[in-house]
């Protein structure tokens, strides 16, 4: 009976630390999973400062004109000219 109940706590002993360890596997997994979703990110970042960069150098110097709507104008407290008269 003694040998009985020593093996029924031995046997829940390994069953407890086997699930102990596959816990710790699926959470080692999970923690490298996002870990290699961050560099894929932190890469994707770094690709596109380095494309606004190039875009930025190309760019440098130059002048660009583009149209103002006039429905903004017209909306804003904007006034473009105005006299004074003494």
């Amino acid at each position: 009976m003694v040998l009985l109940a020593i093996t029924t706590v031995f046997r829940t002993i390994l069953i407890i630390l086997g699930v102990i360890v596959v816990l710790r596997l699926v959470g080692q997994l999970m923690i490298a999973k996002r870990n290699v979703q961050e560099e894929k990110d932190m890469l994707q970042k770094q690709r596109q400062n380095e494309k606004e960069a190039a875009e930025a150098k190309r760019n440098f110097g130059k002048t660009t004109v583009g149209k103002i709507d006039k429905q903004a104008v017209q909306d804003s407290d904007y006034t473009d000219f105005e006299e004074v008269k003494d």
